[in-house]
């Protein structure tokens, strides 16, 4: 995975906190004692830290683990912290999950066992959760947990190409030209690999489960 920048930040280790709804966070408190201030600092904060959660969720599906997906977030938010000034603000989002793609795709230039990281276990609750919002309620929390496992378990499964777009699409909602920014592709191309992906998540869905997907 992405190893130390020589000039990296002191608080790359515990830039995170997650909070009791489970998601992801930035540890505010930490990054502005160990940024340097200036006038970035605070579009940094208005534009991209909110996007942390689907950087997260993106880095996931992407890796198939939870400690590297941690691991490619925190290199990307060292990357578009520093090349903020680039940032126009109506693309955020997409701006920054193409640098964690990016991460993607150099950490796996650098460590050919990517190809054989393992699938997440059966009990990995965590990794599945990531993947897909918590629903709110706790009379379904039980039912909740168990098909968001199963579905990261069976989304996991999938061709990187495959599980990049059903995320972007599915779980970050993001329009055809985004995610076209997001994987440098043209929007055709999108199209149509997103309608194989769905097809890819359904047959391996009735391979695992042996009943269709709702």
């Amino acid at each position: 995975m992405p190893e130390a920048d020589p000039g990296a930040i002191a608080f790359i280790p515990s830039i995170y906190c997650r909070a009791s709804d489970g998601t992801y966070g930035i540890n505010r408190v930490l990054l502005r004692s160990d940024i340097q201030m200036n006038g970035n600092r605070v579009r940094f904060e208005a534009l991209v830290l909110p996007h942390l959660d689907a950087a997260y969720r993106f880095a996931i599906g992407l890796s198939r683990s939870r400690a590297d997906a941690e691991d490619l977030v925190q290199d990307a938010i060292l990357r578009a912290y520093r090349s903020i000034e680039t940032l126009r603000a109506a693309d955020a989002k997409a701006w920054l999950l193409t640098i964690v793609r990016n991460c993607f795709l150099t950490a796996c230039a650098r460590d050919k066992k990517r190809a054989t990281v393992p699938l997440p276990d059966q009990g990995d609750s965590e990794t599945a959760d990531a993947l897909i919002e918590p629903s709110p309620g706790p009379e379904n929390a039980s039912m909740q947990q168990a098909r968001q496992e199963a579905v990261g378990r069976s989304m996991s499964k999938l061709s990187m190409e495959h599980r990049q777009v059903l995320i972007l699409r599915e779980i970050e909602e993001m329009s055809y030209s985004e995610i076209a920014s997001v994987i440098q592709l043209p929007i055709g191309t999108v199209m149509s690999r997103l309608a194989r992906a769905r097809t890819a998540f359904r047959e391996q869905w009735l391979t695992d489960h042996g009943e269709p997907s709702t």
